[in-house]
């Protein structure tokens, strides 16, 4: 029976935080039992902006150490940190042989962040390629998404279905898939942003301590309304505590709730579901020798594959292999 190959990436320009746990991470989990999955740490991709390296590797690390932490099963989904497969960068640039500037430049990120001038670095117009890479490497299936990922999965279907119309069938064309256990989390201090890895004090990282998640949620803005329900338009703060609560408890808050109490519930949710997560981190993060050998056994699994599909790839172009 053929099983469907899912890829899913974590950039570690930050600590993995509520919204990452809930949208990308449970699904992931869900999936690890019908589904022949990948994890991947795109370290390459946290390269198109200013960085430190120091902290790039040292976040690198913690996100392994994290996903092992949240119950990735590394003997069923291997954990790869991207630039250790070197193919994914060979075949980033075979697949800039056939992409166009124009594909590339009109990537919602590019336009954003080169609008203002200055200096902007080459890999963020193309690090869209480097995406579609990773993708087609591996043969995958099924690439969960995001609205702000529709247009990266586009491309690579483009450029898949170019390549296997010019130069042959060699590449799988993905399909974007929204998990069902998938739950888009906003920002707690501005609900109107989805929570982010960093910059803004509404967001809750996954190895926060007690306190802070306390302090947080506690924060969190909600309205003059004073009237817990579900208004997306009207209420959004509150929108948000409500799906995070029904996120992490499967429960919804009860008639006559205030804002107190419904802060109290979602803080008694976040915890019961951070707090072992913060468990096995510790542990883990005890010996960081065992976390490596498993992404180096993770590299391992998937190099077979990532090597023949380079193979292919250069051989339909008209390289000698």
């Amino acid at each position: 029976m053929t099983t469907t190959r899912r890829l899913t990436g974590f950039k570690p320009t930050g600590h993995l935080h509520l919204g990452n746990l809930l949208g990308a991470l449970r699904p992931l989990l869900a999936a690890q039992a019908h589904t022949d999955s990948i994890a991947m740490i795109a370290d390459l991709h946290a390269l198109t902006m200013d960085h430190d390296p120091a902290r790039v590797r040292a976040l690198t690390l913690e996100q392994a150490t994290v996903l092992l932490a949240a119950g990735v099963d590394p003997d069923r989904t291997p954990i790869i940190v991207q630039s250790q497969v070197p193919e994914h960068t060979e075949l980033h640039y075979l697949l800039e042989c056939v992409a166009g500037f124009g594909e590339a430049a009109r990537m919602i990120q590019f336009r954003e962040k080169s609008a203002g001038g200055g200096h902007v670095r080459l890999s963020l117009l193309t690090y869209p390629v480097l995406m579609a890479a990773d993708i087609l490497l591996h043969d995958i299936d099924q690439v969960p998404v995001g609205e702000d990922q529709n247009q990266h999965l586009e491309l690579a279907r483009t450029l898949a279905t170019r390549f296997n119309t010019r130069y042959g069938k060699t590449f799988t064309v993905p399909e974007g898939v929204r998990p069902e256990a998938a739950a888009r989390v906003m920002d707690l201090a501005e609900p109107s942003a989805k929570m982010g890895k960093s910059g803004s004090t509404g967001r809750i990282a996954l190895l926060d301590p007690p306190e802070v998640v306390h302090r947080t949620i506690a924060r969190a803005v909600t309205d003059e309304l004073a009237v817990v329900r579900r208004d997306p338009d009207r209420q959004p703060g509150v929108t948000n505590l409500i799906d995070i609560l029904a996120a992490c408890s499967g429960r919804a808050p009860g008639d006559g709730h205030s804002y107190g109490k419904l802060k109290r519930e979602v803080t008694d949710a976040v915890e019961a579901l951070l707090t072992p997560i913060r468990a096995r981190h510790a542990e883990l993060s005890a010996d960081p020798g065992h976390v490596r050998e498993i992404l180096a056994a993770g590299v391992a699994a998937v190099r077979p594959r990532a090597i023949a599909a380079v193979r292919r790839t250069r051989t339909a172009l008209g390289l000698l292999n």
